[in-house]
């Protein structure tokens, strides 16, 4: 079984939203997923507890039942557990660091959420574990060019000690909407953009958890003789950010 923490140092990046979406997305592409709600907020709860699977889906946890919990899932066949930690106490979010196989570390592209996904980073390579950066709620892109906001959080993320992951969400209503029904954007976007943004995360978490190494992020700086070219949605140009 592998383990998923989903963090952010910050309220309002969107763990929930990409916890819930990722634990749902991995059950539709037939993966024993579950998820663990450690938040004393219980957002994830709130979302899914009407659900008909809700008993064999989603537990309702702590910081402190972690480690038990993860070795439950472990002895009853789970593949799959995701973790929507809390913000803070710094030390419930390092608990769910530990048990974690890979941590991601949610963030909007917006200064305080970079400041915050830092020290979410700080957390995870002061404890030894693998982790990943994902940028939600950005701005889509318009006639194929990404906003400057998000290339401008890509280019400052670079130094940020971990990889970015390709695949970011959008900022789109369909997210809030799903969350209303107590569904996943998969189970109603149906093909539409959002849909293809988590299913394209899911996909390269699921390849990262399992040791596979998804091609980097590029950057300006990789190569200045050429236009800046993050390998993710088709048909989006990308642009050097303004200095």
């Amino acid at each position: 079984m592998k383990t998923l923490a989903v963090m952010s140092r910050k309220g309002g990046a969107g763990k929930t939203t990409v916890a819930v979406n990722l634990a749902l997305a991995a059950r539709a592409m037939g993966v024993k997923a579950l998820l663990a709600d450690a938040d004393p907020l219980r957002s994830a709860c709130e979302v899914l507890r009407e659900r008909e699977e809700a008993a064999s889906l989603l537990f309702e946890t702590s910081a402190a039942k972690l480690f038990a919990l993860t070795e439950a899932c472990r002895r009853g066949g789970a593949e799959l557990l995701i973790i929507d930690t809390p913000a803070a106490p710094e030390m419930d979010v390092s608990e769910a660091v530990k048990v974690a196989d890979l941590c991601l570390a949610v963030a909007r592209p917006t200064y305080l959420d970079l400041a915050a996904a830092v020290r979410s980073v700080a957390i995870i390579q002061r404890l030894g574990r693998d982790g990943v950066i994902v940028l939600n709620q950005c701005a889509p892109a318009r006639n194929g060019v990404e906003p400057p906001a998000v290339l401008k959080a890509f280019e400052a993320l670079r130094f940020a000690g971990l990889p970015v992951a390709g695949a970011a969400l959008r900022s789109r209503l369909v997210y809030q909407t799903a969350f209303a029904q107590q569904r996943s954007v998969l189970e109603i976007d149906g093909e539409g953009p959002a849909s293809a943004e988590v299913k394209a995360l899911f996909a390269e978490v699921w390849k990262r958890i399992n040791g596979e190494k998804p091609a980097p992020v590029r950057t300006a700086n990789d190569d200045l003789a050429r236009p800046w070219m993050i390998p993710r949605a088709p048909g989006v140009t990308f642009v050097q950010p303004p200095a």
